[in-house]
């Protein structure tokens, strides 16, 4: 089999772990995406992985809630570390070998990340799941995906969530809205289309990292996606 990517940075939402709960981690959920991970890695995949913390803590709400924004984006940078820890059990049990590198060092939870230690990762076909974000507060997981990819000389970031792609407007409040099946990061900009933070978007153009927007919660997406099925919405330059 072909890959569409040789190595891939594949960022997951915090909240996309919940599953049907409405907090913290689902089981089934985790496994279906170890088993999805799995695949694609057996197929001569690199993959480095980004999740983010929603479902445990978001640094923004918090701060809302009357944290300190430091304060409150440090809890969240512990909330995707905790993620990840479950990411890489969920792999290793599914014998997939993994392993997570942290933005602040927290040996022995996770090794201090680098990038160079995080490609010998990828090359030895193991997981590198890369957590707490950049390591700095004011910053989100998706900057923090964007500059990981960037870092480890991923061929896109593969962005997955619970919907196909990106659409005109929010799909699950316009009926009317239509889909892209691919898209500038300038024309992102110009529509105001909420893909990533600015931040994140700006790093990904900068540096012509593409980004996939696929839903990641349909078992067998990632697979057909790598594989080369025209699944998401690719955002370019």
């Amino acid at each position: 089999m072909s890959n569409k990517f040789s190595r891939v940075l594949l960022k997951l939402s915090g909240e996309s772990l919940m599953g049907e709960k409405g907090y913290g981690i689902d089981a089934s959920r985790l496994e279906a995406y170890a088993t999805q991970i799995k695949e694609i890695v057996a197929n001569g995949v690199q993959v480095a992985i980004v999740i983010g913390g929603g479902n445990i803590f978001r640094g923004i709400s918090g701060a809302a809630a009357g944290y300190d924004r430091v304060t409150g984006d440090q809890m969240g940078m512990l909330a995707t570390v905790i993620n990840s820890l479950a990411l890489s059990n969920a792999l290793n049990a599914a014998g997939q070998r993994a392993r997570v590198y942290t933005a602040l060092n927290m040996y022995p939870i996770g090794d201090y990340y680098s990038s160079r230690r995080a490609i010998e990762t990828l090359e030895a076909g193991e997981v590198a799941i890369i957590a707490g974000g950049t390591g700095n507060p004011y910053f989100t997981t998706d900057t923090g995906a964007a500059l990981r990819a960037v870092e480890v000389k991923a061929d896109a970031m593969l962005k997955g969530t619970r919907v196909d792609g990106i659409y005109t407007a929010d799909p699950e409040k316009d009926p009317t809205a239509t889909k892209f099946e691919s898209i500038s990061y300038k024309e992102v900009l110009d529509r105001g289309l909420r893909v990533m933070d600015l931040t994140a978007t700006a790093l990904c153009m900068e540096n012509n990292m593409p980004i996939v927007v696929f839903d990641m919660d349909t078992p067998g997406n990632l697979v057909k996606l790598l594989s080369g099925e025209n699944l998401g919405t690719v955002v370019h330059n």
